[in-house]
């Protein structure tokens, strides 16, 4: 049967690749997409899109999510609506605390009036790896039992987002779903972030910057297998459950930006190592995280679920996309 699913931030990277992966799994399905419209959101990317609908408004505003709820008969919550750029949050670490503290707790509130211990509903909470903190070159991959300790504004204001989250479930039994993915990468993402950054500033022959000795390591998911793994946890997914969605990449920053640049000048039929020569090391970022990486063998394990697309694929799809 159709219904209305309603999905937070999702004119923003990831709301909106998981809005047209949903509009392409479930046709018949109303999308309802709230979302605030700032500078990292970006409409263009779903409007064409049938069966949805765009609400510009906030998510701290309660009154508003409590009418969308119940007047579009809303059973289904995907909740990305985040600020998340970690640079941002060192400068002004308020609006994230705003946005992602008081933002996911107006929508519980919300949820929690409205569906009034309606038990088949879901609250699909999207969150970060980065909430637990960072790894030693050799240790331990993150799993659902890691502890939490946030290192940046960034982090610990989706931590707080956590642990509302698994409040709500446990004190007024809200059938709530929470998952930490790692880094995602792949079309629609803002160019803030490093891959569309670096993409980019290749394009235009602009200098690449590398944060510190470029040693950093991230777990590169790509955004379509992070959209795979979210319907199947908002479907089959435990109420209450926590599900670490990871991609099985992890490289060292300054080999991940190498390898792009080569790909880059393949792309655009450059002479070898064009691209590598506008890559220049910057003062490292304060708090920055040595190492993330995600252990998803409980996602793989409990609902079949599994990453599909290399890195080398993804990247091919990503450049493609912003060049």
């Amino acid at each position: 049967m159709s219904e209305v699913i309603l999905v937070t931030g999702g004119a923003g990277f990831i709301g909106s690749n998981f809005v047209h992966h949903w509009h392409r799994r479930h046709p018949g399905d109303t999308i309802l997409v709230l979302d605030s419209l700032t500078y990292a959101s970006d409409y263009k990317q779903i409007i064409e899109l049938n069966n949805l609908e765009l609400v510009n408004g906030n998510i701290q505003n309660q009154d508003l999510v409590m009418y969308l709820l119940d007047h579009y008969n809303v059973r289904k919550i995907v909740h990305f609506a985040a600020e998340s750029h970690v640079d941002n949050s060192i400068h002004t670490p308020s609006v994230f605390i705003q946005t992602n503290v008081v933002g996911t707790f107006s929508l519980l509130e919300a949820a929690r009036m409205v569906w009034a211990g309606d038990i088949e509903s879901r609250f699909l909470h999207v969150s970060t790896d980065e909430v637990f903190g960072s790894l030693d070159f050799d240790g331990e991959k993150f799993n659902e039992n890691s502890p939490y300790l946030p290192n940046s504004p960034y982090s610990a204001s989706k931590a707080a987002s956590d642990h509302l989250v698994r409040a709500y479930h446990h004190t007024y039994g809200l059938p709530t779903l929470t998952t930490n993915c790692s880094n995602n990468y792949g079309p629609r993402q803002h160019r803030e972030k490093l891959i569309p950054l670096a993409i980019t500033r290749m394009a235009c022959n602009q200098p690449i910057p590398i944060y510190g000795n470029g040693q950093n390591i991230r777990d590169w998911l790509f955004v379509e297998d992070h959209c795979a793994a979210l319907e199947t946890v908002l479907t089959r997914g435990i109420p209450g459950d926590t599900y670490c969605i990871g991609g099985d990449n992890e490289w060292k920053n300054v080999k991940l930006l190498e390898f792009l640049c080569d790909a880059v000048d393949r792309h655009l039929k450059r002479t070898d190592g064009t691209s590598r020569s506008l890559l220049k090391f910057v003062p490292d970022r304060a708090g920055h995280d040595l190492r993330y990486a995600i252990d998803p063998t409980k996602i793989k394990d409990s609902l079949g679920w599994n990453a599909q697309t290399s890195l080398s694929e993804g990247l091919e799809k990503t450049i493609s996309w912003y060049l």
